[in-house]
């Protein structure tokens, strides 16, 4: 067993742990997963076309402006127009970004409503 830690796929914590099971967990999402796995889902997501709010294309790792207020459930607070998001994570299905934001945590946006910076 590697006592190797890696980065968690969803919530991007530094702090994934090696499992009995040849797998990997995230200590602050709960998150489990398979490394070589998680390597084929990155290529599949680099291979993933999607286009911002002025159809520029959005690349895993860019940076991000939200291009107006986002309200969010359970937060005293919309994300205000005009937050940078960096190191954004694409996905397939309808909120196709995952990104962390500072003072909401993790969550999933839509490329419709951000522009690349």
């Amino acid at each position: 067993m590697s006592e190797e830690m890696k980065p968690c796929p969803v919530c991007e914590s530094p702090y994934g742990y090696s499992t009995a099971r040849d797998l990997y967990a995230c200590p602050e999402c709960i998150h489990e997963w398979n490394p070589a796995e998680a390597k084929k889902q990155e290529e599949e997501n680099d291979s993933l076309k999607v286009l911002d709010s002025n159809n520029n294309p959005l690349e895993n790792g860019d940076t991000v402006i939200v291009i107006k207020n986002l309200p969010v459930k359970g937060a005293p607070g919309p994300i205000k127009a005009g937050t940078k998001v960096k190191n954004i994570r694409l996905t397939d299905g309808d909120h196709n970004i995952n990104c962390r934001i500072d003072g909401f945590g993790s969550m999933k946006l839509k490329s419709e409503f951000v522009r690349k910076s």
